[in-house]
């Protein structure tokens, strides 16, 4: 017990150090001394309004985020009985910051309390999706990888809200990744009750936890109501979730960091591992991760500058870093059990079959680029079409039709790529739920043509290519190097993959705030996927890759049948499986790389497209790549074509259309394949 108070005393004495170092940081010229002066009541005017107009409001703010999502993260950790859980990898923040952001779409301006509310609903509902979905929660990344998954969903909703009504959510986008400029102490007065009451009600139920936490079966033996528990435990960490969220938006990844550093002391003081101790201290941990980063960020980029960072910036790269961590340290999962991405990797079909889906696809992909040439904010007649085939348009018709070629032309080739890369990845990891952006490859591409874009707005189409080649291959090369444990795990290897994908996600956000803070909707519409402005020369790196790379994926269709099995079969088969799987996610990379640089970053197509083609055309890659190629080309079209026109002359990215329309299609991909552990 004496160990177990030093090591609490210990954070304790560093929270105040911390508290103190943040006290002194800031924009003005109070220092040190007039702060001393200040708290020893001698403190002139001028100090003391710095001090709670400010300072103070910003200092109890993150000591009570820090409090609220370290004892949530513990909480969700142990009804998981998962270290990977977290507000984040559950969909809580994106659930609640979803929730948050459609109520300012509308023009509510809710109270605190209510606010609260809503966040707290919309955090609830997406805990329970992936509970659902992944079963309740187990040892193995399914649950992060469901949950990331659905993250994915609500945060491509979140930016069509912050996109379509760019006006009423003003500033919400840098506050979406966790902002602790706030302007006084009321929504942090109001929210410390629900804060300091679900805190005391979590540490009361620590016993039930510990019981818990020994499995449902002998949990239930010992008399212990486990449903009941398990949805105590749910409903109070998601209303600490929410009211961290309401007070500060989502600050991403310090519930999972938190839990997972007080487990980490645990050899030095034993009784961390009991919940009556771990949750407090979660909360001290917590604090200390929101202090130190606050802190660093303001020494690393000056007062000033670090005004317009949210905080959840850096604590998500260093939540980033510690998901990697836990990835290379967690036992391998092998590759016996784990069930094929279509789970029918040798279903043909019938020949009449194959026949019919090879014509309606053929159909499809002329029909596609035509009516994507006909419609938009300008209706144009078929025959005004074949004029202009012809060269015998007027120049409004030709103006028009000359900036929607290149635009159809880049949904087609990038949503082939991205299908194409899906299939490769699915193939190679043997699951069904990876996809290009789930591997960190997208973001990747983003923050490098977003990095290019913004350092350099006079960049041609090539340099951007580059650039998101850049970022995808370096993207590519620090999961598969990271994942890469005497041998290649399937499971880690997604898991670094989202672990990438945060810390992307977070960088383009830094990058966004601190070159462009005003003009958030040029980085929004990249992030969504749009076909705006493309020209002819941008479309060029992603129809090469494609004739590059779709025919050596295709010679390698029959490895990839292989892949699709198991880890065993394609070596006693003679197959050099490392090399081969390298080569496949080089290809897979490269096509998603030039595909972000076509139309930005576009998710579910590389999860849906593959998994369309295996339910038309069973599971041989022969058959599914072809296929699979044809039905992401007319989904992105078919997408930005509906985008162009619904609500014309306004426009939705196309990568916000397939989200919508992709979002129950995958929670159905997600339900089948919740036993395929």
């Amino acid at each position: 017990m004496l160990r177990t108070a030093a090591v609490t005393a210990g954070i304790v004495v560093a929270i105040a150090a911390l508290s103190a170092v943040h006290l002194t940081q800031g924009t003005s010229d109070t220092g040190v001394l007039d702060i001393l002066q200040a708290l020893l009541g001698q403190g002139d005017a001028q100090t003391l309004a710095v001090l709670e107009g400010s300072r103070v409001p910003r200092l109890l703010t993150a000591l009570l985020l820090g409090v609220a999502i370290g004892v949530a993260g513990a909480g969700m950790q142990s009804v998981a009985r998962n270290p990977l859980a977290s507000p984040d990898t559950l969909a809580v923040n994106a659930g609640a910051h979803l929730a948050v952001v459609v109520v300012a779409a509308f023009g509510l301006a809710l109270p605190t309390l209510p606010a609260g509310v809503l966040a707290f609903a919309g955090g609830l509902a997406a805990a329970s999706v992936v509970l659902g979905l992944s079963g309740g929660g187990s040892t193995s990344p399914r649950l992060v990888l469901v949950g990331s998954a659905v993250a994915l969903a609500l945060q491509s909703l979140t930016i069509l809200f912050l996109l379509m009504f760019e006006q009423e959510t003003t500033g919400l986008f840098a506050w979406g990744s966790g902002s602790l400029t706030v302007s006084d102490l009321d929504a942090t007065a109001r929210m410390t009750p629900v804060v300091v009451v679900a805190v005391a009600v979590l540490v009361l139920m620590g016993r039930s936890l510990d019981i818990l936490a020994l499995g449902d079966d002998n949990a239930a033996l010992l008399g212990l109501k486990v449903r009941r528990t398990r949805v105590s435990a749910v409903l109070l960490t998601v209303a600490l979730t929410a009211a961290a969220v309401t007070v500060a938006g989502p600050v991403g990844f310090v519930g999972l960091a938190a839990p997972v550093i007080t487990k980490l002391l645990t050899p030095i003081a034993p009784k961390l591992a009991v919940h009556r101790v771990l949750l407090p201290v979660s909360g001290l941990v917590g604090v200390l991760l929101v202090l130190g980063a606050d802190v660093l960020l303001r020494a690393v980029l000056g007062s000033a500058e670090a005004l317009r960072v949210p905080t959840g910036v850096t604590t998500t790269i260093v939540g980033a870093a510690l998901l990697v961590w836990l990835a290379r340290r967690g036992r391998s999962s092998g590759g016996g059990a784990r069930q094929a991405p279509a789970g029918r990797v040798g279903v043909a079909g019938s020949r009449r079959r194959l026949a019919a889906v090879g014509v309606a696809l053929a159909v499809l992909l002329a029909v596609a680029p035509v009516v994507g040439l006909l419609l938009g904010d300008r209706l144009v007649l078929l025959g005004d079409l074949v004029n202009w085939v012809s060269g015998r348009t007027g120049t409004a018709l030709t103006f028009v039709l000359d900036q929607r070629l290149p635009r159809v032309l880049a949904a087609l080739f990038a949503g082939a790529a991205l299908a194409l890369s899906g299939c490769g990845i699915q193939s190679v990891s043997r699951n069904p739920l990876a996809e290009p952006g789930l591997l960190g490859i997208t973001a990747g591409a983003g923050l490098g043509a977003i990095a290019m874009i913004t350092l350099v707005p006079l960049a041609g189409a090539w340099h951007i290519a580059g650039a998101a080649g850049a970022g995808a291959l370096l993207a590519f090369a620090l999961v598969y190097g990271l994942a890469w444990r005497k041998g290649l795990d399937p499971d880690r290897l997604v898991v670094i993959g989202i672990a990438l994908w945060s810390a992307g996600m977070a960088l383009i956000t830094l990058l966004i705030v601190v070159s462009d803070p005003w003009n958030s909707a040029k980085a929004l519409t990249w992030l969504s996927g749009s076909t705006y402005g493309r020209t002819l020369d941008q479309v060029l790196p992603v129809a090469l890759a494609l004739l590059v790379v779709t025919p050596l994926l295709w010679w390698r269709h029959r490895e990839l049948d292989l892949h699709s099995l198991d880890e065993d079969t394609p070596r006693v088969l003679g197959l050099r499986v490392e090399r081969s799987r390298l080569a496949v996610l080089a290809g897979s990379g490269a096509l998603a790389a030039t595909a972000v640089a076509a139309i930005g970053v576009v998710a579910f197509v590389g999860l849906v497209a593959p998994h369309l083609a295996r339910s038309l055309v069973g599971g041989r890659h022969g058959r599914v790549l072809p296929v699979a190629a044809a039905v992401g080309a007319v989904l992105v079209s078919a997408a930005d074509t509906l985008g162009r026109t619904v609500i014309s002359p306004a426009q939705i990215p196309a990568g916000l259309v397939i989200a919508l329309l992709g979002t129950p299609y995958f929670v159905v991909v997600l339900w089948r394949t919740r036993e395929a552990r």
